[in-house]
């Protein structure tokens, strides 16, 4: 006879179940303070209970723009155990830009930060209901006998939108097996133990930060030190304390200039990832010069979690985002003469669509149900995959095709030139022209003729830049991408 088991909660019942160790630490803070996994569980149990009383369904959007604090990570959860589906915003957004997001995720509850007075006019005259994170303050024993509303793998446990940097933002749906396949093939992949400490400086409203970091350590019974942000004397200040760090490039690139970042003060650490933005070959390189750690890179994005990895044993190939996760299978469509083409995946990983959003939806998938990443890359005879750029940054001009990523290794290369990006421009006579914004190293003087000679034997001449912008940095969102639309934009303006 089969003994009837109650409906669970996929989600949460496999990251704060019954099985959790109540004692061991959850979340560090730098003022000292500790999180423990019982009362983290409490805690999140209280806020979905809370949630609930103020009309939160199963199936309802909670579309949150609240600054990185703990009580926002009891939020993400407390949100999934009342069976809802999270939807997180950029905190830089605006109030007109959230009313965007209010019209499409249709809400039933919008959480801010206190005092955010802009997005919670457009909330009300858009009539969603919204209220303060501090507000969320449970009764002290609000827990008591609550049980987390049950939800199936299948069921969505969040909504993150897309950056929009060629239009509207769109919100690729996530469900509870999207998020826990991804952490529990994360978690064997990279060794993840109840013992591991991870410095988290990354933020939340993102899928780095949110559900690689949370989630792996959760499902993995470690412990956080939590920052409010990215800052040299926080993370160095934490580096004692921790065991693993994720980033992005731009946190490895600022650590390199300090001298505090070295062998002895990281040499304890176990591992050191980086993801949301492509990792210089160089920075690769010195980094690991500087102290001992070779960076582990790994490839996905906000549709598919993690896709790829470098192995946490074995050859960590600078350039590289190593293989496919378990699980996950991945492959080039049509590629060229180099083995360069468009990445495809599927798996447990990948989406199941956008939201309201049919169209996009069938566009972004293949007929054998492959995702289509707009991706470009290329898969060696060993079966590391790397990353040459995406499919819409291609440059073609006068009928060749032209990879980014080709040119700006060779500017990159170049002595004085801190980094590169490469994209196209219109032209007349071409169609679309080679453009290089270049940052120098800091005291050094390069001029445009410079590399524009060292390039001579190195590129053909259709690849070589036809202008070059020098700037102090390079625009990047909150993830550290470069934002090549801005580029064009400038690039476009200075030649008219």
């Amino acid at each position: 006879m089969q003994v009837a088991h109650p409906p669970a909660n996929t989600l949460f019942e496999t990251l704060l179940g019954e099985h959790i160790a109540v004692d061991a630490p959850f979340l560090l803070t730098p003022d000292g303070a500790v999180l423990g996994y019982g009362a983290l569980r409490d805690q999140v149990l209280a806020v979905a209970a809370d949630l609930i009383k103020r009309g939160v369904a199963p199936g309802d959007r909670v579309l949150v723009q609240v600054g990185k604090q703990p009580s926002a990570l009891t939020l993400y959860l407390g949100t999934i155990a009342a069976g809802a589906v999270f939807v997180p915003l950029n905190t830089a957004y605006t109030g007109a830009e959230i009313a965007y997001f209010l019209k499409d995720a249709a809400p039933r509850l919008l959480v801010l930060d206190a005092g955010t007075t802009a997005a919670a006019d457009v909330a009300r005259a858009e009539g969603v209901d919204t209220v303060f994170l501090d507000a969320i303050a449970p009764e002290k024993n609000a827990a008591a006998g609550f049980a987390p509303v049950p939800r199936g793998p299948d069921d969505l446990a969040a909504i993150l939108y897309t950056s929009g940097t060629t239009g509207r933002s769109k919100g690729a749906m996530l469900t509870h097996d999207n998020l826990l396949s991804n952490a529990r093939a994360l978690a064997d992949l990279w060794q993840w133990g109840s013992d591991d400490v991870l410095l988290h400086a990354l933020p939340i409203f993102h899928t780095h930060g949110l559900f690689v970091a949370t989630n792996t350590t959760l499902i993995s019974g470690a412990a956080m030190y939590f920052l409010p942000g990215f800052d040299l004397d926080q993370i160095h200040e934490a580096l004692p304390e921790v065991t693993t760090m994720m980033g992005v490039p731009t946190f490895y690139t600022r650590m390199l200039v300090d001298p505090r970042f070295n062998t002895s003060t990281m040499g304890h650490l176990r591992l050191i990832i980086s993801g949301s933005a492509p990792l210089l070959t160089e920075t690769h390189r010195a980094f690991e010069a500087q102290t001992g750690h070779a960076i582990l890179e790994r490839y996905g994005m906000t549709e598919t979690n993690m896709i790829t990895s470098n192995p946490y044993v074995g050859d960590r190939r600078p350039g590289s985002v190593g293989h496919p996760l378990p699980g996950v299978s991945l492959r080039i469509s049509d590629p060229d003469q180099q083995g360069i083409g468009g990445i495809e995946v599927k798996g447990p990983n990948v989406t199941p669509g956008y939201w309201q959003n049919p169209e996009k939806t069938a566009e972004s998938f293949t007929a054998d149900g492959f995702f289509i990443t707009g991706d470009l890359g290329q898969i060696g005879p060993d079966g590391y995959l790397s990353i040459v750029g995406r499919a819409k940054d291609l440059v073609i001009s006068g009928g060749y095709n032209i990879y980014p990523k080709e040119v700006e290794v060779e500017i990159d290369a170049l002595p004085g030139v801190l980094e590169s990006a490469v994209f196209g421009v219109p032209d007349a006579d071409l169609g679309e022209a080679v453009a290089a914004a270049v940052v120098l190293t800091p005291g050094t003087e390069v001029g445009a003729d410079d590399i524009m000679r060292a390039l001579k034997d190195r590129l053909a001449r259709y690849k070589q830049p036809r202008q070059i912008l020098f700037l102090p940095a390079l625009p990047r969102n909150a993830m550290g991408k470069v934002q090549k639309n801005d580029l064009r934009v400038q690039a476009t303006s200075r030649s008219t």
